[in-house]
């Protein structure tokens, strides 16, 4: 196979800058901050399925309530608070930690090694960080899976983010200050679209993440988009493909 020439781009999102106009916008950046459910490892993959159903087996136990019916009140507590858990806090006061402990608690072998993501992240010139919802465990368990193992130099978890999740502002200036992160000289990689409006209104450079086209995608609708929204900078469907490329390009 020659060199990836950009980053593939389904037919919905494809007003999205290509690769040539991508390797100018990035050239500033210092700091490199990726999301990692369903951005490092692809929405088609069946990790964050496996998350998702351990939250509503979590919720049936502590409500007592049917399968359906839980699932109903995981996605409402999701939408009105950010994420489930935050909901679950705020209303009734749940300890985090055997939640997010019990929901995390996955079999990640059906996740690939991605050696051409590996060398792509490794190339990257500065800092790279990870920004997630989820737990740092969870996160240096999936990068170990993954082959990305000690390519990133913190993990930056919703602990950490004292339970405010992504899409909050606050969140962001959190890890911000932990990080000593200036965002005019740094790059935003997620694969949710409102992930990004924060990172992009600070001056992050914003790339969204989405399926290759025909992939099967897990995510609920609001997650994702059918235009390219204006805070979104760039598009691809193929990280490992996009990051290379921008070093190409370079």
């Amino acid at each position: 196979m020659g060199a990836p020439t950009g980053p593939r781009l389904g037919p919905h999102l494809a007003a999205a800058p290509g690769v040539g106009a991508a390797a100018q916008r990035f050239a500033h950046v210092e700091t490199w901050v990726f999301d990692l459910d369903n951005t490092l490892y692809p929405p088609h993959s069946d990790l964050w399925p496996k998350i998702d159903d351990r939250m509503t087996v979590y919720m049936c136990h502590l409500f007592g309530l049917d399968g359906l019916s839980t699932r109903a009140l995981q996605k409402y507590y999701y939408l009105r608070h950010g994420t489930t858990l935050k909901g679950l806090v705020d209303e009734y006061g749940l300890d985090p930690a055997p939640f997010l402990d019990f929901v995390h608690d996955i079999d990640r072998s059906s996740l690939a090694p991605d050696a051409g993501l590996a060398a792509a992240v490794a190339a990257l010139p500065g800092r790279r960080l990870i920004l997630t919802n989820g737990t740092r465990d969870h996160a240096l368990r999936t990068c170990e899976q993954l082959g990305l193992a000690d390519l990133f130099e913190d993990v930056f978890d919703i602990v950490a983010a004292n339970l405010l999740p992504k899409p909050h502002p606050d969140a962001y200036e959190a890890f911000f200050d932990r990080h000593g992160v200036d965002p005019a000289r740094a790059a935003m990689f997620e694969d949710i679209p409102r992930n990004l409006l924060a990172p992009h209104a600070r001056g992050m450079v914003t790339t969204l993440v989405v399926p290759a086209e025909g992939a099967r995608d897990h995510r609920d609708p609001w997650e994702t988009a059918r235009e390219r929204p204006p805070h979104v900078d760039f598009v691809t469907d193929d990280l490992a493909a996009f990051l290379a490329a921008l070093r190409g390009g370079a």
